[in-house]
Order: C-alpha cells, then sequence, then structure tokens
C-alpha cells in the first residue's frame, strides 16, 4: 500500500522545499509516546537511505523509513485549517484509538 498526499499537502511541502532551498520531500515517521503509544514525526527529507521508501504524490515526495512504514501504510496526508492555522492530518487506516488530546494514537 501507498502513502499519499492530498493537493493541498503536496502544494505545501513543494513550497517548504522551495523555501528552505534544499531537501527532496516530506520525511514522515512514527515514535513511541503520549498516552495511546505513537505520535507522527515530521521533517524535510534532505535525503533517502536504503532503508527508506519514497512515495510520491502530486509532484511531491513523502520518505519513510521501514520501521514507521507498518503503522503508515495507507495513510492519506492532508494540509487542513485547524483550529487558528492550518497543519498536516493524518488519515490512517491503521489507527485503533486516539488519546483525547489528539497527540498520540494507537494501532
Amino acid at each position: 500500500m501507498a502513502i499519499t498526499l492530498t493537493e493541498a499537502a503536496a502544494g505545501h511541502i513543494s513550497s517548504q522545499i522551495e523555501k528552505s532551498g534544499k531537501g527532496i520531500g516530506l520525511r514522515v515517521g512514527v515514535k513511541k509516546s503520549g498516552c495511546s503509544g505513537f505520535a507522527y514525526t515530521l521533517d524535510i527529507a534532505q535525503d533517502a537511505g536504503e532503508s527508506d521508501r519514497i512515495f510520491e504524490s502530486h509532484g511531491a515526495k513523502v520518505v519513510v523509513d521501514v520501521e514507521s512504514l507498518p503503522f503508515l501504510e495507507g495513510t492519506e496526508i492532508e494540509y487542513a485549517k485547524q483550529g487558528l492555522g492550518y497543519a498536516f492530518k493524518f488519515n490512517n487506516p491503521n489507527v485503533k484509538n486516539q488519546c483525547g488530546c489528539g497527540e498520540s494514537f494507537a494501532v
């Protein structure tokens, strides 16, 4: 299964990479955190290693390490208005439970 981006998410990633002048895409991962077990990690990917998988949607790339991939397979990442600003939102079919604050999830 792939990890996909909405058009808005791809556009935001591309503009951030263009502003910084470096990077190949958005690096997405998971780490143990919070009351539900896992949290998403985000960074600009400077490169991709042998243990990374690259997915592309709407001209933007998502880089995921193989350890995080089972938690993220099938996820659609969107960039949408949340509260007073915009943020990435993860439509992850693997999530079984989320904490009340929305900071962590369980699979």
